[in-house]
């Protein structure tokens, strides 16, 4: 098994294959399954993440029980239509995608958890902007998924993805890093230049703490995993221009695992402290539980 992010890049020099071809025969090695049973499970998850964007960004949008996030792809998709974006369509249809996937998921809907389903909206949010702009087929998708699981698989392993160990950096910014890495080869880099770019991803992000207002998986996540899109797509872009991190991705890796750890309790996904301490963040708590303010 790859345990770091040298290892993938130094294998995939050494065999001349794509980080995504490397992870495939991993996989089928370790689970003992076929290459089409391999495929398969992932062209099922590339499924999940399309048929969610699709729900939350379609007539009036998703709604969650709570009435704290819902129906903002949707109004993303009308500002696309009708206003001048400052930022590009692009990107803002790669945030649309993101939101809606999120709002999904706090509407109890089914999403693809990539790594986690706090952070499921960054990856659609990447890759199916990416589709139209470089005209990517089904294969090249899957590899896409396959892709960032490598780069995901190595940050599981050595330090966190969940918010209550890591804060928001272990999911967003793990889900960011993820679709940096994976946009880099899709567009035709190679694997050092997704390291790279899988490290600014991550050093962008780096810090990012974990407070649910009401300790509920809406506010401010929804609007993260935007966040962690367009940054996805900077980093690569970057990635691909030349840039580089200088700090190498294992590093970075590494130190988030120790910005996490030394993150306080209220910091990690325990709706105490951040946006969830706000005044306007305890009651919504209260409005929601039923709880003396």
């Amino acid at each position: 098994m790859y345990m770091s992010i040298e290892s993938l890049v130094e294998a995939s020099k050494k065999e001349c294959k794509p980080i995504s071809e490397l992870i495939i025969e991993q996989e089928i090695e370790k689970s003992h399954s076929t290459r089409e049973e391999v495929w398969q499970g992932m062209e099922k998850n590339l499924e999940v993440m399309r048929a969610a964007v699709k729900r939350g960004a379609t007539g009036d949008g998703v709604f969650s029980k709570t009435g704290l996030t819902g129906g903002e792809a949707v109004k993303m998709h009308e500002y696309r239509k009708t206003h001048k974006t400052l930022s590009g369509d692009a990107m803002c249809e790669a945030v649309q995608n993101a939101i809606a996937t999120n709002e999904v998921n706090a509407a109890m809907g089914v999403v693809c958890a990539t790594p986690t389903a706090g952070s499921t909206g960054t990856l659609p949010g990447v890759i199916f902007i990416l589709e139209k702009r470089l005209d990517l087929n089904s294969e090249q998708m899957v590899r896409f998924l396959f892709t960032a699981s490598a780069f995901g698989m190595v940050v599981a392993n050595n330090a966190m993805i969940a918010g209550a160990t890591g804060g928001c950096q272990a999911e967003v910014g793990s889900a960011s890093a993820m679709g940096a890495a994976a946009a880099v080869e899709v567009a035709g880099g190679d694997a050092q230049t997704s390291a790279e770019a899988f490290a600014m991803a991550m050093s962008n992000l780096l810090g990012l703490v974990c407070d649910p207002v009401a300790g509920l998986v809406e506010l401010p996540c929804v609007k993260r995993n935007a966040i962690g899109a367009g940054n996805a797509l900077i980093a690569a872009d970057m990635a691909l221009a030349g840039c580089t991190n200088k700090i190498p991705a294992d590093e970075v890796i590494a130190a988030m695992k120790e910005v996490g750890e030394g993150l306080p309790k209220e910091l990690r996904e325990t709706g105490l402290g951040g946006l969830a301490g706000t005044p306007t963040g305890v009651a919504m708590k209260a409005r929601i539980f039923g709880q003396t303010v």
